[in-house]
Order: C-alpha cells, then sequence, then structure tokens
C-alpha cells in the first residue's frame, strides 16, 4: 500500500522529520543541542547524510552534492530517499515530514527512492512483511499535488510488473497472466483484447505457436489500447513485451542454478509493457499507445519443437530451428510483425532476451539497438534521467550473416559471438517501421537488493518507458 501524500505549511511536533539543503547554514538550528549540532556538522564533512535518533522519531538530514550532470543529482535523491526508508521500517516509523531547503528541485526524485523502496512480495510467506509508510508530509514550494499523485500512480505500475515477475509458474500461467492484464484494464480505463489459442491458430502466428508446442497450458496473445480523445499523435506508439512465463529452454535445456531456476522472470518484457499502459492511462497521458504482449511458457515435451525443425511466422517467413532456448525472437517477431496493421508512428519490444546483455550491460542497465536514431537518442536521454540507462549497441550487416540458413528464409540462433546483437538483427526482419529493441535480461531480476530496486523482480523499463511517452511530440 502506498501512502498518502500530502502538503503542509507548518510543521508537526513529534514527527519524524526530513531536511534537503546545500548547506547548514539554510535552515536555523535552534531545534538541535549543541552536541547534537556538533555531531551533524562532523558527520557530514565525511557524508552527504546523517541521522540524529529522537526515540521513537528521528531527524533525518541529507546534504545536496552539486553536480554537473544533474541526472546524477537526482539519482543521489533516489538514493537517499530508498536509506530513509530502510531506517523507518527498521524504526517503525510510519509517518515523515519533508522539507526542502535545497535550490534544487530534488523533492521528487527524493520522494521516488522513498516509495519504490516500500516494496515487498509476501504473498507466499506465513510471516508477512506488514510494515507500510501510512503518511508523507511535504514542505515544499516547488512540488505540487499533481506531480506527486502521478508519481504514485506510476510507482503503482512499477509494483504491479514486480509482482507479476515475482509470481511462479504455478500461477501465473499464460492464461493467468492475460487475466491480471484484464485487471489492470479494468482499474486503470484502457482496452485489453486477448486471442485464445484458436485465434492464433487461424492468424498463423508459427513462432508463438512453435514455443507452445512442449505446453499443456494454451498460449494467448494479448492486445492492450490506450486512445484518449485529445491524443496528440496520430500514428499510435506501439510497445512489444516479450511474456514466456516460464523459460525451461525447451529440448535445449537450460542448466540450474542460477539459469533456469528463475526463469519465472522471462516475462519481464511483457509486464512491463502492461504497466507502462497501466501508469500511461492511469495518469491520462494525452498518447495513442497500444502493447503486443505474445506469452506461454517454453517446456520439453513428447511434443516440443525441436532443433531442426523449420516453422512459418506470421508473416510468412520460415526460420530453421537451431536451439530452442532462442524462443523470445520467434514469439516477438510474431507480434512485431502483428504490429503493422497499425502503421504505427514507432514500435518499442522490450524483453529479456539473451544471457550476452547481462555480460555487456550487467545489472545496471539495458541494450539497445533500432532503425530510429532520433527516438533512440531520446530514449537513451529519458534513461539518464530516470537512471534506467541505456547503453546502444550497432546493428551493423554483418551480423545478419549468422542467421542465414541453407533450408529456411533464416535461422533462429546465428553464432556464439554478438549473440545480444544477433537477436536483434533477427527481430528488425520482421519490422518495416521506426523501431526500438530493447533488452533487458541483465535488469530485470535482482539476487540482492540496490537501494530502490529489490530482490526479485525489479520493474525496470517501466519508468523509462512512462516518461519517454509523456514527453512525446
Amino acid at each position: 500500500m502506498l501512502p498518502k501524500i500530502s502538503k503542509i505549511t507548518e510543521l508537526k511536533e513529534n514527527t519524524s522529520t526530513v531536511r534537503l539543503f546545500d548547506n547548514l547554514s539554510q535552515f536555523p538550528h535552534s531545534f538541535l543541542i549543541d552536541n547534537e549540532l556538533e555531531y551533524l556538522k562532523n558527520k557530514l564533512e565525511k557524508e552527504n547524510d546523517c541521522t540524529i535518533y529522537r526515540h521513537p522519531n528521528l531527524l533525518f538530514f541529507n546534504k545536496v552534492k552539486e553536480e554537473k550532470e544533474k541526472h546524477l543529482q537526482k539519482e543521489a535523491a533516489r538514493k537517499a530517499g530508498s536509506k530513509l526508508f530502510d531506517l523507518l521500517k527498521t524504526e517503525k516509523i510510519k509517518s515523515v515530514q519533508l522539507l526542502n531547503f535545497s535550490k534544487y528541485e530534488l523533492m521528487l526524485p527524493f520522494i521516488e527512492g522513498l516509495l519504490l523502496s516500500g516494496y515487498s512480495f509476501s504473498k507466499y510467506k506465513k510471516e508477512k512483511d506488514e510494515f507500510d509508510l501510512d503518511e508523507i508530509l511535504i514542505s515544499d514550494k516547488k512540488t505540487n499535488t499533481s506531480q506527486t499523485e502521478e508519481l504514485k500512480f506510476l510507482t503503482q505500475a512499477v509494483f504491479y510488473a514486480r509482482n507479476l515477475v515475482n509470481e511462479p509458474l504455478s500461477f501465473l500461467t499464460a492464461t493467468k497472466f492475460s487475466e491480471e492484464i484484464e485487471r489492470l484494464g479494468e482499474k486503470a480505463g484502457f482496452s485489453v483484447e486477448v486471442f485464445n489459442k484458436k485465434k492464433i491458430e487461424s492468424l498463423k502466428m508459427g513462432g508463438l505457436l512453435a514455443v507452445n508446442k512442449g505446453s499443456i497450458d494454451p498460449p494467448t496473445f494479448n492486445i492492450l489500447e490506450w486512445k484518449p480523445e485529445n491524443a496528440k499523435n496520430k500514428e499510435p506508439v506501439v510497445l512489444v513485451g516479450k511474456g514466456i512465463v516460464f523459460d525451461t529452454g525447451g529440448l535445449s535445456l537450460k542448466p540450474t542454478p542460477k539459469s533456469m531456476d528463475y526463469m519465472k522472470c522471462d516475462m519481464a518484457g511483457g509486464a512491463v509493457a502492461a504497466a507502462t499502459i497501466y501508469a500511461v492511462a492511469k495518469n491520462k497521458l494525452p498518447v495513442h499507445v497500444l502493447a503486443l504482449i505474445p506469452a506461454t511458457d517454453n517446456r520439453p515435451d513428447g511434443n516440443a519443437y525441436v532443433p531442426g525443425d523449420v516453422i512459418t511466422m506470421f508473416d510468412g517467413t520460415t526460420v530453421e530451428i537451431k536451439n530452442t532456448d532462442a524462443e523470445g525472437r520467434l514469439i516477438l517477431a510474431d507480434a512485431l510483425s502483428y504490429a503493422k496493421k497499425y502503421s504505427p508512428k514507432l514500435v518499442i519490444d522490450i524483453a529479456t532476451l539473451t544471457g550476452s546483455a547481462e555480460i555487456i550491460a550487467g545489472s545496471h542497465a539495458i541494450v539497445g539497438m533500432g532503425n530510429s536514431k532520433e527516438n533512440l537518442q531520446k530514449l537513451k536521454k529519458t534513461g539518464e534521467e530516470t537512471y534506467e540507462r541505456i547503453i546502444e549497441v550497432p546493428l551493423w550487416e554483418e551480423y545478419s550473416k549468422p542467421l542465414e540458413s541453407t533450408i529456411a528464409d533464416l535461422n533462429n540462433l546465428g553464432g556464439r559471438e554478438a549473440q545480444t546483437t544477433i537477436a536483434g538483427k533477427f527481430l528488425e526482419h520482421f519490422t518495416d517501421f521506426n523501431w526500438i529493441h530493447l533488452d533487458a535480461a541483465g535488469v530485470s531480476f535482482n539476487f540482492e537488493k540496490y537501494n530502490y530496486r529489490p530482490v526479485g523482480g525489479t520493474g525496470f523499463g517501466t519508468r523509462l518507458l512512462y516518461n519517454f511517452l509523456k514527453k512525446l511530440n
């Protein structure tokens, strides 16, 4: 549950208080006794924040660093907000008031870090994580209620993405994934259409159907749409999200540990696409946006597709299967081909696609590529502002050579080297529109907490895509 956020004109007594400032002279010190003030001064010589405990409350001081790059300053504020949340949780403090004395507009990113840190997933635990921050009070002329309401809806969207990623296959089959997406649509007011297996077969989506052959559960193809009357774009932006609800690798079986054992996260791209539409709709952005999410699990079975098979994709392209663990690109290719019917302004796909993306970027960035340089540069700039950053790699023609097949139009694997880019070249074949591909394999799931990003699903990419769409022109 997210806290209530309110503006105040006077401080409340006996309430934990936060002060953001550039130097100590910006606010009176009369509320501090001599040894507290001395402690504060000494602490801030070495660190940027200091906490003074006055049981049952605390005083938290954050000294803002002057940074030439403003996005680094904002991220420092988010990290400070995250640190504050951990302190409040430890002390079981449920109400806090925030004061901004700094000349910089950092209250919103500070609150963002505070809110994003409040996530927990205790659904399957006997002992629940029951701490929730109840109330945030703000004294800051530069921050208004509409900004904090927008931030709360965006944070809730990130939490939904995290929830979906954290759900196991025993709950989140492709069909259940579609039901959860429909529930989000009802909450936010966007439309959802779900194609069942019979409809998918009639459309001849060969990639999605091939991956699903080893499953006992049917696939789904989800179409989400937010189309307000005041939309500023005539042609829609289309998000495409990979929805592999669990990936064993198929007959090209993955090893364990730290490979197959956390592959419930292989639908993180689909979760982020759905969460982004939710945030856009809840905040009523004047943009026409769709999301296409093909969904299935990828399992070995007597009828599963095998290396050496040749399948026919939605657009008629034939593909020789070299590896059944290169399945994400198959279902994304069908969705990218389907996106052509909307004559889109831009298509952005997001997927946990290749392990080599994690090798390139680690857990700190998405690997991005595409044919729309102007839009990719704008997205990279948004990535810096949200600190959901993008490392760009080129789509040189040489990378398409390994995808050649002697018996089909393409093969689905290519070579071992440059696999992230080769996967992008495979997807590029199915596009004839402005397109960006985001490989989020390294950032979608954490094995340990990192500031405001928790263990498990991170929702990484939701804030990136939302803020990009907000600035769409």
